[in-house]
């Protein structure tokens, strides 16, 4: 083994067979949960979605992570989606058992307290796309092919497709593309905010770990409750949102981080985060 390959091996965790976690920068404050079933295109299976969920609990009880980038180890894919191959032999008792299962790993990826960024190449769709779009940041490639065709087997979005599109693309706009069931490449997806930034090809990945680097340089503290002040605001009347925000600002106004922050500032120096 390689110095190389042993320190990635010593900065990665796996979680059942499909799954990694990877440590990036200095203190690993960035971590990369890896779909890594490059021979089903990472199609979750029962078992892909219980490796998902697990890891989501671990990343979310790390408070050394400040962000977290979802990934692909295929190169022609993200993720098609359910793995239909082993739907095929489920039986209706089978198939509501594996719901909540499946359920878990996609809400264990929208709730992480972290931002999250998706990086997409090739296939996101149905079920991949619902797992990109639970990510707060989605940076594609050109080869990126995004959409959430379920009607067409029958069945319907059932990741959070049909919540988490109409809050990023309208009401009007997210019915178009469930009810067509169609594919959308990179350019339009960007057009449309399917996607928030176009990389170079084969760049989603590292453009992703950069952005997760800058983000993850700010106060832990902070970037949590930034996001939860974002998420749980969202879609409430302006004066009940700023509710949530004074609530979330009052969580970090008297914190560690705060006060470090501050003395930073004043000291023209870089911080350094307690996270706490």
């Amino acid at each position: 083994m390689s110095s190389e390959d042993t320190a990635r091996a010593e900065q990665e965790r796996r979680y059942g067979e499909f799954v990694a976690v990877r440590r990036h920068g200095d203190g690993g404050h960035v971590a990369e949960l890896l779909l890594d079933r490059p021979k089903a295109m990472n199609a979750v299976s029962t078992g892909m979605a219980a490796s998902i969920a697990a890891a989501c609990d671990a990343l979310a009880a790390d408070g050394s992570v400040r962000a977290v980038v979802v990934a692909s180890s295929h190169p022609r894919a993200f993720c098609v989606g359910a793995d239909l191959k082993e739907r095929g032999g489920f039986t209706d008792l089978d198939l509501m058992r594996q719901r909540p299962v499946a359920r878990a790993a996609y809400t264990g990826v929208l709730e992480l307290p972290m931002p999250t960024i998706a990086a997409v190449h090739g296939y996101a769709l149905g079920g991949g796309f619902e797992l990109a779009l639970s990510c707060d940041l989605i940076v594609a490639d050109p080869t990126a092919v995004v959409g959430l065709p379920e009607v067409s087997v029958g069945v319907i979005p059932g990741g959070g497709g049909t919540q988490l599109l109409p809050r990023r693309v309208g009401a009007a706009r997210a019915a178009e593309l469930v009810f067509t069931a169609r594919r959308v490449e990179a350019p339009e997806a960007r057009d449309l905010g399917l996607v928030d930034a176009l990389a170079a090809d084969g760049g989603d990945r590292d453009e992703a770990l950069a952005l997760a680097a800058r983000i993850a340089a700010h106060s832990p503290i902070g970037l949590r409750a930034a996001k939860r002040a974002l998420r749980l605001g969202h879609g409430l009347d302006l004066r009940t949102g700023l509710d949530v925000e004074d609530g979330a600002w009052r969580s970090v106004a008297f914190s560690a981080d705060r006060a470090e922050g501050v003395a930073a500032f004043n000291e023209k120096r870089a911080p350094r985060w307690p996270g706490e």
